[in-house]
């Protein structure tokens, strides 16, 4: 990767947000999800500021740099979104081109629609929208594929079961991507960021909070996705099925159009790196 700039940003809520920094222009941030950190995009961030970006990737709360509360209610979808608003103002870099992956791509639909001020345009990789999402889960397919976000729902230990034999549990979601997608050195780096205190309880937090969340969220009315969005999904995700992929026109008015990319995996970003770049790109412009 080229030069980066480390920064800090102080978003609110008693979080001080650690993001790299990359090129000059109109504001792109990229979200990255579990069990990742900014340097989930970093096949991305060079490609994008020699386009005449100003990237900006943050570590999301709790993850790697970014510090992150131990009480799981401090990891609903509400508070990670307003992380990222708080972020897009602290930058001062106007409305974002705001791009999310796995959790980010969550968090980027919550920021879309509970934020619409910071949000320019908006591309959502390998999550659906959270109607869709909610559908999903109530058939069995989709239940069997989301067995694990059931399972860390089990106080400390999912915490222990992930470090254990060298972190395989995470290792093994990786190797679901194509190959040389994440070459070992790069997740010694991934392994660094999982090893730091509080992180990992941070992580599987996302997850906690989701469903204790679920039957308030249920009641609540979903805002309309204001942005000009852009759907990117890999078709061979085993998370999630690739029907979930097109939200609802009337969730968002403004949907561009949905891409699905045959042969790449959840890691859509990291096994078409090019093609995600120019579509990011593309669409951003």
């Amino acid at each position: 990767m080229g030069d980066l700039r480390h920064r800090h940003a102080d978003v609110g809520d008693g979080i001080r947000m650690h993001y790299v920094e990359a090129g000059e222009g109109p504001l792109v941030v990229l979200l990255h999800g579990f069990p990742e950190f900014w340097f989930g995009w970093r096949n991305q961030i060079d490609g994008l500021a020699a386009r005449g970006f100003r990237v900006i990737a943050p570590d999301l709360r709790g993850y790697n740099l970014t510090h992150g509360p131990r009480e799981v209610a401090e990891y609903g979808i509400e508070k990670l979104a307003a992380d990222v608003a708080g972020l897009i103002r602290a930058v001062k870099g106007g409305p974002a081109r705001l791009a999310g992956h796995d959790w980010g791509a969550a968090v980027a639909w919550a920021t879309a629609m509970h934020h619409p001020q910071r949000v320019a345009r908006l591309a959502v990789l390998n999550v659906p929208h959270p109607r869709r999402m909610q559908e999903g889960l109530r058939t069995p397919r989709q239940l069997a594929k989301s067995w694990y976000i059931f399972a860390f729902q089990l106080p400390r230990l999912p915490e222990r079961l992930v470090r254990a034999g060298n972190w395989a549990f995470l290792r093994r979601q990786f190797e679901d991507a194509r190959p040389g997608a994440f070459p070992p050195e790069d997740v010694a780096r991934y392994v660094e960021a999982w090893e730091r205190p509080g992180a990992m309880t941070a992580m599987v937090n996302y997850y906690r909070a989701a469903v204790r969340d679920a039957p308030r969220a249920a009641r609540r009315v979903v805002p309309p996705v204001k942005a000009p969005t852009r759907v990117i999904w890999g078709d061979d995700d085993r998370y999630l099925s690739a029907e979930l992929a097109e939200p609802h026109r009337a969730d968002v008015p403004n949907l561009e159009r949905v891409i699905h990319l045959p042969g790449a995996s959840h890691w859509v970003q990291h096994d078409e790196p090019e093609q995600v770049t120019e579509l990011l790109a593309e669409f951003f412009a």
